[in-house]
């Protein structure tokens, strides 16, 4: 993680946008063009053509991706990348979140507010289900980026300040917070929470890690398939699980 090259990405992307066009019409998908230039920092290299598609990023050694949702719309690429170059699978997700709220007739843009949420790095796990089958391969790299950023949300909500349902417009990175590497299943094994007993369920992972049952019960679906974990029997009607890295 480089904090000066990030100031560098969001400057190229985001003050270049306020000059033109004022925040209250940056364009959509601002963390996507901020990473692209973080990792590939020379845009020459940006949508490139290679194997039948066209990569974020290519520098004629490896590819770069930046996903924020839908992975299943990575598998075409996946099957024509993979057996040709290392590809790297960028995903951001929101660490600390201010809100926003642009007023669409005034283009009046209200004061920020930090939400109570933080975010996980267990976001992850119910994208990497939709690509599971190749998490194996020996050339793919998943980036998880932490940061910190501002939601913009158009004040169209449906309750009485119009905040609730309101639609998003973007998102601004304000801060590199933390970059998380997947290489290998050694890496998975260190996103486990040190606290969990020596056999587990689906439960244990929940309550250790604060994240959902349905996100822990896919977490543990993703660390079986990649032998970080292995099943002991069964607790009633869950699986008892087990380290195995």
């Amino acid at each position: 993680m480089d904090s000066k090259r990030f100031e560098l990405a969001r400057s190229c992307i985001i003050d270049e946008e306020k000059k033109q066009n004022g925040i209250g019409t940056l364009s959509e998908k601002t963390i996507h063009a901020v990473l692209k230039y973080y990792y590939v920092p020379d845009s020459s290299f940006h949508e490139q053509k290679f194997a039948g598609f066209i990569a974020d990023a290519y520098t004629g050694q490896e590819i770069y991706e930046i996903q924020t949702r839908n992975f299943n719309t990575l598998r075409r690429k996946l099957d024509a990348f993979l057996p040709l170059c290392n590809v790297n699978i960028i995903y951001p997700i929101a660490h600390t979140k201010y809100l926003r709220y642009i007023d669409k007739e005034s283009g009046e843009i209200t004061a920020p507010r930090k939400s109570p949420k933080t975010g996980s790095p267990y976001n992850i796990f119910k994208e990497l289900y939709r690509i599971k089958p190749y998490l194996l391969h020996k050339h793919i790299h998943i980036r998880i980026a932490m940061l910190d950023v501002e939601e913009y949300r158009f004040l169209d909500g449906w309750n009485a300040n119009r905040h609730k349902g309101a639609s998003k417009h973007d998102s601004l990175p304000l801060a590199f917070f933390r970059e998380i590497h997947l290489d290998k299943p050694g890496d998975y094994a260190d996103l486990l929470p040190a606290d969990l007993p020596n056999l587990f369920t689906t439960k244990d992972l929940k309550k250790a890690a604060h994240i959902s049952q349905p996100l822990a019960a896919v977490t543990l679906n993703i660390l079986y398939f990649l032998h970080v974990i292995e099943r002991k029997g069964k607790l009633r009607n869950m699986y008892l699980y087990q380290r195995n890295l």
